[in-house]
């Protein structure tokens, strides 16, 4: 389904998404006349870039995690207001903002994937594993919002912001216990090895399950073995 300026309808049951529903437009309404949607892309894609780099300066530091928070909430306030400015302004440029959005989605997964396994916390395997099952399922979105032009980015009740949160949680606990190493099969790795691997395969786990359901709906919007126009 698609609005009637074009846009892909939009949907979203994620825990905080009412939440940010109210809260994001206000903030919209408060920016001053000269910010532009691009600046605050612009803004999220600085602050994912000083994210990876923060997990890096943790081989220095531990207390670089907190930095990395505190990059996470100013991601969160370029990438979730870009949007929601321009739909508040009326200044919605559709084909543009889907594509340039999600480029920079694909940047920013890259660049902090990439920056914690380099980090003291996590092996770079592990770091990009996460990357490769988080944009796959980032290419099975692209490709649902084409064939049933919906979308709808998160799974379940994760989404972009949620796993902002997430990613907040394990900075701290990772800055309070630090790495817990320990050796497996002649491998040395922490706990948050064994947490990133879980993650991947639970978002494999996902695409599995969400690509058979989407594969039955189709099936039934063109059953097989039928003309067309019959």
């Amino acid at each position: 389904m698609t609005s009637r300026d074009g846009q892909h309808e939009r949907t979203s049951r994620f825990l905080f998404s009412r939440l940010e529903k109210k809260i994001l437009p206000r903030m919209a309404g408060a920016l001053p006349s000269w910010v532009m949607p691009d600046h605050l892309t612009f803004l999220g894609m600085t602050a994912s870039t000083a994210i990876g780099a923060s997990y890096l300066m943790t081989n220095r530091s531990a207390s670089w995690l907190w930095a990395v928070s505190a990059f996470l909430i100013v991601q969160w306030f370029g990438d979730s207001l870009d949007g929601t400015l321009a739909r508040f302004r009326r200044i919605e440029r559709p084909r543009y903002g889907f594509y340039l959005d999600h480029l920079t989605d694909a940047y920013s997964t890259v660049v902090v994937g990439i920056g914690l396994g380099l980090s003291p916390y996590m092996l770079l395997a592990v770091g990009l594993s996460i990357v490769i099952a988080y944009l796959v399922l980032s290419i099975n979105v692209y490709l649902e919002t084409h064939v049933f032009g919906e979308f709808s980015f998160g799974y379940g009740m994760l989404g972009p912001t949620e796993v902002r949160v997430v990613l907040i949680g394990l900075n701290t606990t990772a800055a309070l216990v630090g790495p817990v190493p320990f050796t497996a099969f002649g491998l040395g790795m922490t706990v948050f090895d064994l947490g990133g691997m879980a993650a991947a395969l639970g978002m494999l786990g996902l695409l599995l399950s969400r690509s058979v359901g989407n594969l039955r709906r189709l099936a039934e919007l063109e059953p097989a073995g039928r003309k067309k126009g019959v």
